[in-house]
């Protein structure tokens, strides 16, 4: 009777997949049923249980988990050849069983309705339009930035401590959430990680660990990036599994923060989007716009290309293709590199909200 029920968890991971393939092509359904409703109390609830924690719990369940699985393994080395089928349908069953966790808790997210669409923003733009806010936000940003530094060649030091940064990530939040009521964002439940160090190694600023709910920053990386990471955790928090719309709504929130150091991050996080994206469709007209932009601006850029190159090694290449597949996998096409989205989500929706 055991191994009969260890038989049919084991295959039921082929059905889930039948069914997520269905179940993109009702991306209304998902929205409706589950990301508006099933997953905000289930969201709710487990910030509610762990967010009050000052430590990361995901991290340490991750970390008994590892260590069972390690243990698991050297214990049953020898049933791979002795007892193999049974072997593979307790591997199974545990991935079938994860599998199915990862999903109902979060990952249903992913084939939600895409977010232009719940906005009612155009996917498409100019690259007259891409001109046209790029230089709106090298005004503001410059602005921003000649207020907060000694003289426009002079780079930004956040005021913060980190801890003290990602305290006031939700105040963005209620601020965006009076024009975006679903953005609310109570309890919090953004922490530091445990990983930081083997995080940066493998080139990720942060991760929403979906089976605590926990928003998880590097804490490692520069202050000056921690207002725009932190919101974007927090954008995944709230259901935006998509990079692309985590990095479009964590930008907003930077933005519409009270703080302007929190401004200013935004803002910037914005604008090197939005230049990039120049750079990609004509190379020559982002020189000419890079140009128009503080060089204290640029050694904020700099600062975190330096970050990153200090901890550049072979393995993270392959991380980040590997988690690039696997957003693939989730019906996420774009994989990380999607920049053209963000700056089409940011383009269409300050043509209606011009920038101040």
């Amino acid at each position: 009777m055991l191994k009969h029920k260890k038989l049919i968890l084991a295959l039921s991971i082929i059905p889930q997949i039948i069914l997520l393939n269905i179940l993109a092509y009702f991306p209304d359904f998902i929205e409706t049923v589950y990301s508006q409703s099933i997953y905000i109390w289930i969201s709710k609830l487990m910030r509610y249980v762990f967010g009050w924690v000052p430590f990361s719990v995901g991290d340490v369940l991750y970390t008994i988990l590892g260590i069972y699985v390690i243990r698991w393994f050297i214990l049953n080395r020898k049933r791979i050849l002795k007892d193999t089928k049974n072997w593979f349908l307790d591997v199974l069953s545990a991935i079938s069983l994860g599998y199915f966790a990862f999903h109902l808790l979060w990952a249903f997210n992913y084939y939600r309705l895409p977010l232009h669409k719940s906005l009612g923003l155009e996917h498409d733009y100019t690259t007259e339009e891409l001109v046209a806010l790029t230089n709106q936000l090298i005004e503001k940003t410059n602005a921003i930035q000649l207020n907060l530094a000694a003289n426009d060649s002079t780079k930004v030091i956040m005021p913060y401590t980190k801890t003290e940064v990602l305290k006031m990530v939700p105040n963005g939040y209620d601020k965006l959430s009076e024009e975006f009521p679903y953005l609310s964002y109570h309890p919090r439940s953004i922490k530091r990680s445990i990983y930081s160090l083997p995080l940066t190694y493998m080139g990720f600023s942060g991760y929403l660990n979906p089976f605590t709910n926990e928003a998880q920053v590097d804490g490692l990386i520069p202050t000056y990036k921690f207002p725009t990471t932190g919101s974007h955790e927090v954008a995944h928090q709230l259901g935006y599994a998509a990079e692309n719309e985590a990095n479009f709504i964590g930008s907003m929130a930077a933005m519409h923060h009270p703080d302007i150091y929190f401004n200013y991050s935004g803002y910037a996080f914005a604008l090197r989007h939005c230049l990039h994206e120049v750079y990609r469709r004509n190379p020559d007209l982002y020189e000419e716009l890079k140009d128009q932009v503080h060089i204290g601006v640029l050694k904020n850029y700099q600062e975190v290309r330096d970050f990153w190159d200090n901890y550049q090694n072979l393995a993270e290449p392959l991380f980040k293709a590997t988690y690039s597949n696997f957003l693939k996998s989730n019906n996420q096409a774009g994989g990380m590199d999607s920049y053209s989205y963000v700056v089409a989500l940011l383009v269409n929706y300050h043509k209606a909200h011009p920038i101040n």
